[in-house]
């Protein structure tokens, strides 16, 4: 039995043991327990018998007014559009083609961690036990009877008013043997018309579904109309409830009381990662926060990368970047998510679940990503970013409008540039636009067997100590450099400032089930047959100078570094052995054309004090976090890198 269709057996049972004892006394039932819904849009009766099922029993417990089936078409998405201008949720930019501006809620503005909560029997399913007097920061756990409470307390109701908006999509090509399929729920209309961009939706994900099973979504806003003035609002959610909820053992996601999208998108970080990683690990696969991309020489030779980076670290940029080295191409098969799985010929093979890009705005421009600038000048959803006079967009990092146009904030307020507190554009601002609008999609990106990874890179922001890039001995020594990333916060959470954290395999937030055994299925994949495993790197584009400034140019120049990487992957004579992996031998990184100095010595030096105090912060983080979870070939990595630093 679902857990959502539990706790309605549950009240169920609590009425009718209540109406025994005291007829007077029994809750009224609301009228939609006993009628149906009205359907705007789509039939009902038309849904498979199980989704149908499903739905039904999500109406009796939000008691939406009205029912809509999306069915993704263009049509239907301009009626939603439309009607959401007319309800002053979202605002046209006349500048564009069919692009819109939507301000949230300043307490609505990006992940909460700490409210996102995954549901299992036991505890050490979802997190390690970490050590005694530790607080563990490897995800939040809720028991199924907290979780029931929880529901309790949030959902029934929550709806009313409100039209149930109800979303069939694939992650993945529709048909291809690495898709999932779920079907949300939501009381959002902004929802509905991202997820169209976000995945791809629509009628034939329910005939793909078939009998199969599905991932069940629950989205509410937690804005019930008649209960309050949240009729009114522009933008309706409850942030003093929110709780983002994951079952994985019922493939259920919960979700209440935001609207932004890593809340809301339920496909994004909740199916994508937290119920897909869990997924695969109980079938034999890989969900990573990666980016996917194909770099082809200028011989022809093409590879494909996959990466990982912590939200706001460029992910993004490398996925669209335009290479500076004269003959290189690079092409996007995705930007954030990448699922990973072994063909029968061993070779492990990807793709980007996703059908859109929900990139952050600030810092994104002509000169750092000129490829998503051209991405995002038609049929996008612009995110708490500002507004220019002329009807356009401006966030941080763009170039100056021209003399005359002026600026609104996110918050409303006339733009001073020289009030350096003030920031047009909230640093989680985002644009939400559909990846077959990249002028270098890979031709391959919706290929259903996915594309072949040669190598697997993992990086963030280190100011200090990190070289440029560096290759692990082997399989087991790259889970290790995984498991050991740290990076500086981002904005894409609700931490704040620039502390360095911790973030394995930049998964730290999105780990679907306890981190040591997800190692342990890591260091798996070198067991399976035939495997040919991808070599893996570590990059660090944000190493600074001892005087000031980064050493490294980055953006396109990262093409330079992608060059020694695949020319590693061929296995040519370029590397030198050192303390924590190959690093680049003196002249193999191809600095032809560079226009700017870079001292390679600064670059790719290692401290012995910054690494000896590495290695005890990844033994502390290991030992506290981690724990008696913590797989013995990755405690034993960790001591070798320990005895190699010594030798500094």
């Amino acid at each position: 039995m679902s857990t959502i269709c539990g706790i309605l057996f549950r009240r169920c049972t609590v009425i009718i043991k209540q109406a025994h004892r005291s007829v007077h006394r029994m809750p009224p039932v609301p009228a939609q327990t006993q009628t149906s819904v009205r359907t705007l849009h789509g039939d009902l009766d038309k849904l498979q018998p199980r989704v149908r099922t499903w739905v039904e029993q999500q109406a009796r417990i939000c008691q939406p007014d009205n029912i809509h089936i999306c069915d993704g078409t263009l049509e239907e998405n301009n009626i939603i559009l439309n009607m959401l201008e007319s309800q002053k949720v979202i605002k046209k930019l006349p500048k564009y083609d069919n692009c819109w501006l939507a301000i949230t809620d300043p307490k609505d503005v990006a992940r909460v961690e700490s409210k996102t909560v995954i549901c299992t029997e036991s505890e050490r399913d979802t997190i390690p036990k970490p050590a005694e007097g530790v607080k563990g920061q490897l995800g939040h756990w809720i028991s199924p009877k907290n979780m029931e409470l929880a529901f309790e307390e949030r959902f029934p109701g929550c709806m009313r008013g409100r039209t149930m908006y109800v979303i069939p999509y694939s992650m993945g090509p529709v048909g291809s043997p690495l898709a999932k399929y779920g079907v949300q729920v939501t009381d959002s209309a902004y929802v509905v018309a991202s997820m169209r961009v976000m995945t791809r939706m629509g009628a034939n994900v329910l005939d793909a579904i078939g009998e199969d099973e599905f991932v069940k979504c629950l989205h509410s806003v937690g804005a019930p109309i008649p209960d309050s003035e949240n009729g009114t609002k522009k933008w309706p959610c409850n942030p003093k409830k929110v709780m983002i909820a994951h079952i994985p053992d019922k493939r259920e996601i919960i979700s209440f009381g935001s609207g932004y999208g890593g809340n809301s998108l339920l496909g994004k970080k909740c199916f994508a990662l937290r119920i897909a990683s869990r997924i695969g690990r109980d079938e034999g696969w890989l969900a990573e926060h990666m980016l996917i991309l194909g770099i082809t020489n200028p011989q022809g030779e093409k590879k494909y990368i996959a990466a990982a980076f912590p939200s706001a670290c460029g992910k993004t940029n490398l996925a669209m970047m335009q290479p500076t080295m004269p003959g290189w191409k690079v092409e996007c098969v995705g930007d954030d998510i990448a699922w990973m799985r072994f063909d029968d010929e061993g070779r492990l093979r990807a793709i980007n679940p996703e059908n859109g890009f929900f990139g952050v705005a600030p810092g994104t421009s002509m000169d750092t990503n000129p490829n998503a600038m051209r991405t995002i000048n038609r049929n996008t959803v612009f995110t708490n970013v500002a507004e220019t006079s002329d009807g356009g967009v401006w966030w941080e990092g763009m170039e100056k409008p021209e003399e005359g146009v002026e600026i609104t904030t996110w918050l409303g307020k006339k733009y001073d540039p020289t009030d350096k507190n003030m920031k047009a554009a909230h640093p989680n601002s985002r644009f939400c636009a559909p990846a077959a609008q990249c002028p270098i999609m890979d031709p391959a990106w919706e290929s259903p067997e996915g594309v072949p990874i040669d190598a697997i890179v993992f990086g963030g922001r280190r100011p200090k100590g990190v070289p440029l890039v560096y290759e692990a001995f082997n399989w087991t020594h790259g889970v290790f450099i995984g498991a050991a990333m740290r990076s500086e916060a981002t904005a894409a959470a609700e931490h704040k400032g620039k502390s360095i954290m911790h973030d394995p395999f930049a998964m730290r937030p999105f780990f679907g089930y306890n981190f040591g055994q997800y190692l342990s299925h890591w260091l798996s994949m070198q067991d399976r047959p035939n495997a040919k495993l991808p070599k893996v790197f570590h990059v660090n584009w944000f190493r600074k100078a001892e005087k000031g400034g980064f050493l490294w140019p980055g953006f396109g120049e990262n093409s330079r570094v992608l060059d020694w990487i695949c020319r590693r992957v061929d296995n040519e004579d370029c590397a030198q052995e050192s303390p924590i992996g190959h690093i680049p031998a003196e002249g193999s990184l191809n600095l032809e054309g560079l226009k700017e100095a870079v001292d390679m010595q600064e670059l790719f030096s290692l401290p012995r004090d910054f690494w000896t105090q590495e290695v005890k912060e990844i033994e502390k983080y290991f030992s506290q976090q981690v724990n008696d979870d913590l797989p013995n070939e990755i405690a034993n990595e960790l001591q070798k890198l320990g005895e190699r630093v010594e030798k500094l």
